[in-house]
C-alpha cells in the first residue's frame, strides 16, 4: 500500500499529538487506526511460516509506518505499541540504524515493549542485535558498538551483555581481511578486549579458544621488544 503525501502528513501529526504531554483520547483517532493496521499486518505475518518470507514482508510493510514514526519521535514519550513494534521489525529487517533511532527515544522515555516480546527493552535490544550478528547477518561493528554504548547504564542479565560483546568482537574480526595492514593490530586488539569482557561477564560464552588465538596472533605480529596486549 502506497502512503499518499496527505496521509503521511496526517499520520505524522496524529503521532505527534498522541505523544504530547497533554494528550487525551481526543488525539487517539489516528492511533486507533494505526493499531488496527498493526493488528492486520501482524495477522498476516502469523500466517507465514518461513522466517525469510516474514522478514521480506516486514521490509515491504515498514515504509508504511515511517510517517507515524516521524511524528511519534517528535513527542514526549507517550507509550506507543506501534512505535515499539516497528522498532523490533526494523531490527528483523536489517534497518539497524532506524531501529537505534527509535531505541534511543524509547530508552530516554522508559517506554515498555508490548507483552508478546517477553523481555524488557534493554535486554531485547542487546539480544536482538547480538543474535543477528552472531547468525551471520552483516551488522556493522559500528552499529553494535553504538547499541552497546546506548545500553551501558541499563540493567540486563550478564549473559546477554556478554553475547553483545562477543558479537562486537566477531564483527571487528570480519573487518580484518578488508582493512589496511596498519589497522589490523588495532582491530584485533579491540576484538580481544571485547572477548575478554564477554568472558568476564559469562565464563561459558564460548570465547576462550578465540581469546587464545587472538593473543597468539598479536604476540606474533608485535614488533620485537613490544609488550603484548595480555601483558605476558
Amino acid at each position: 500500500m502506497t502512503t499518499s503525501p496527505a496521509r503521511a502528513h496526517a499520520l505524522r501529526m496524529a503521532a505527534q499529538a498522541l505523544a504530547a504531554p497533554d494528550a487525551t483520547m481526543a488525539n487517539a483517532t489516528g492511533y486507533e487506526l494505526m493499531l488496527a493496521k498493526l493488528h492486520e499486518d501482524r495477522r498476516r505475518l502469523k500466517q507465514i511460516e518461513s522466517l525469510a518470507r516474514k522478514i521480506e514482508v516486514k521490509r515491504n510493510l515498514l515504509p508504511e509506518y515511517i510517517p507515524w514514526v516521524e511524528g511519534a519521535l517528535q513527542g514526549n514519550g507517550a507509550q506507543d505499541v506501534v512505535l515499539m513494534t516497528v522498532m523490533v521489525w526494523r531490527i528483523d529487517a536489517g534497518d539497524w540504524r532506524g531501529a537505534l533511532q527509535i531505541a534511543e527515544y524509547a530508552l530516554r522515555y522508559q517506554l515498555l515493549l508490548p507483552d508478546q516480546f517477553g523481555r524488557n527493552l534493554p535486554c531485547l535490544l542487546a539480544e536482538e542485535f547480538a543474535d543477528q550478528a552472531l547468525r551471520g547477518e552483516p551488522v556493522p561493528h559500528e552499529i553494535l558498538i553504538e547499541a552497546d554504548q546506548l545500553l551501558i547504564d541499563h540493567d540486563m542479565p550478564d549473559e546477554v551483555r556478554a553475547k553483545l560483546a562477543k558479537a562486537i568482537a566477531y564483527a571487528l574480526l570480519v573487518e580484518v581481511p578488508k582493512s589496511a595492514s596498519e589497522l589490523v593490530p588495532m582491530l584485533r586488539a579491540t576484538a580481544l578486549e571485547q572477548l575478554q569482557r564477554a568472558l568476564k561477564l559469562h565464563d561459558k560464552c564460548g570465547v576462550k579458544k578465540d581469546i587464545d588465538k587472538l593473543e597468539r596472533e598479536l604476540r606474533n605480529s608485535a614488533p620485537t621488544g613490544a609488550t603484548p596486549p595480555d601483558g605476558s
